[in-house]
């Protein structure tokens, strides 16, 4: 008895230094890395870019050789592509294919850690009409895998949009448009089922937003607190549009008797900056959706009609990509510049979400806090935050409506434990006027945010603070440079 005792006691002193571990049931974090930009660093910068940033899966539009050989011993898993507009000759024979698989999968794998091969991309809207070509060239690609001896190791699957689906509303309607159903859905999702792979789905929230500003809730497509949307036909409760997104794939699968086939968010994103018409593109906002995802994802758990299955994204994308044509939008969707500079600060792992200060995870409503503060919706955002002046210009301040107590409890947070200066607000200092409480919790929040270097997470103080993208008007205002704050008074 005594051996055991002190068996569990160095047990327990042992994992006093043991690194937090990840839930069971969390999903996965990947990236898709887009090439269509000028002055991209090189794939070899790229992979330590991945790897300081914590990535380890990725995602791919080709099978570029100087991309799979970077990528060689690096631990990264990829996925790579077979583009639309080779479709046609992989489904014409299988000889297409085997050429394919050993020219672009054999020469790298396994050493490149290819796990998975997109066929096609969003194949029912692409304007080359390549639909009918698609399960054929999806068999051939796994047939010439297996000739290999290597198909078991490499999923085969196709990324869908969300416009596969007549009906998306409730998410309990879901149902797949009636004349793809016969012809390529249930073809497709027999494949799938056949070969255990994953369905890959391209989700975008900010499309459903920008269209529907009147009745859709920021808050909701963002991942941020909100009352939620209950699904009239089942009850079930949406805190998050993506979530809704895909339980509506789900209940369209289900309604053709394939609710065994788990999905893949293989692209989901939101953009930095928009056009003046594009609602809701901005930095803040970006940050806040692909932070709070993240979190979500890593956290575990899925969505409320499969809540046992973990959600696995790829975000979209790595890059700010110049040359991509359409809306600003589309040029817009990276988490980095070129120059590997953050376009915004997130977590992206789960140290990332560990090393956040505690006031990021302060319950609020019975719900944990989401991971990034922005501007409530009666504060400015969309265009303001678009027209920032340079990355990262951004300040904290304090949100009057959750009452005095919050506020006052933040600021006791930033100017104590979290170290902010707030000797300029003390009676007769500088910014010690206006002497009101949230002017000074303000100068409070800020000078902790820009002492932690705008670091997601440091401007929640239990609800009490945002983020907004243009210095506040006041007679002490500030200015945000590098990784610290400068008061200027007037």
């Amino acid at each position: 008895m005594g051996s055991l005792k002190m068996f569990l006691l160095l047990l327990s002193v042992f994992c006093l230094s043991c690194p937090p571990v990840a839930f069971a049931d969390s999903g996965l974090i990947g990236v898709n890395y887009g090439r269509i930009a000028d002055n991209l660093p090189s794939p070899a910068k790229v992979v330590e870019l991945l790897k300081t940033a914590g990535l380890n899966r990725v995602k791919l539009y080709d099978t570029d050789s100087s991309v799979l050989k970077a990528l060689s011993g690096s631990g990264i898993s990829v996925t790579v592509a077979l583009p639309n507009e080779q479709l046609s000759s992989a489904a014409a024979g299988q000889s297409y294919t085997d050429t394919w698989v050993e020219s672009n999968i054999l020469p790298y794998h396994p050493n490149t850690l290819i796990d998975a091969i997109a066929v096609g991309n969003e194949v029912f809207v692409d304007p080359q009409n390549t639909t009918m070509y698609l399960v054929p060239a999806m068999k051939n690609v796994y047939a010439s895998l297996a000739k290999h001896n290597i198909s078991s190791a490499i999923n085969v699957s196709s990324p869908i949009a969300l416009s596969a689906l007549a009906t998306s509303y409730p998410s309990s309607s879901g149902s797949f448009k009636r004349d793809l159903i016969e012809p390529v859905i249930k073809p497709m999702l027999n494949f799938l089922r056949q070969t255990g792979s994953s369905l890959m789905v391209n989700a975008y929230p900010f499309f459903a937003y920008e269209a529907n500003t009147d009745t859709i809730s920021l808050d909701y497509a963002l991942f941020r607190d909100n009352k939620g949307v209950t699904d009239p036909n089942n009850g079930l409760v949406y805190k998050s549009l993506l979530e809704a997104q895909l339980d509506a794939v789900f209940a369209a699968m289900n309604a053709l008797s394939f609710n065994d086939i788990k999905v893949v968010v293989s692209e989901t994103g939101w953009p930095s900056k928009g056009d003046e018409n594009e609602a809701g593109a901005g930095d803040a906002n970006a940050a806040s959706y692909n932070g709070n995802l993240v979190k979500r994802v890593l956290t575990g758990g899925g969505t409320p009609l499969r809540p046992n299955e973990p959600l696995n994204v790829y975000l979209f994308a790595l890059f700010n990509e110049d040359q991509k044509t359409g809306p600003t939008s589309e040029k817009n969707y990276g988490l980095f510049y070129p120059d590997e500079k953050k376009v915004y600060v997130i977590p992206l792992t789960r140290e990332d979400l560990n090393a956040l200060p505690p006031s990021s995870s302060t319950p609020i409503n019975g719900t944990t806090e989401q991971v990034i503060a922005v501007a409530p919706a009666a504060a400015p955002t969309g265009d303001v935050a678009a027209s920032a002046v340079g990355v990262g210009q951004t300040w904290c301040v304090a949100n009057a409506k959750v009452g005095e107590e919050k506020l006052q409890e933040g600021i006791d947070y930033a100017c104590g434990e979290g170290g902010a200066d707030c000797r300029p607000i003390q009676s007769g200092a500088t910014c010690f006027n206006p002497n009101t409480l949230e002017a000074h919790a303000s100068y409070a929040f800020n000078s902790y945010y820009q002492k932690q270097g705008r670091a997601v997470g440091t401007c929640q103080f239990g609800g009490a603070g945002y983020v907004v993208t243009q210095p506040p008007k006041q007679k002490c205002h500030w200015v945000a440079t590098g990784q610290c704050e400068v008061r200027i008074s007037h």
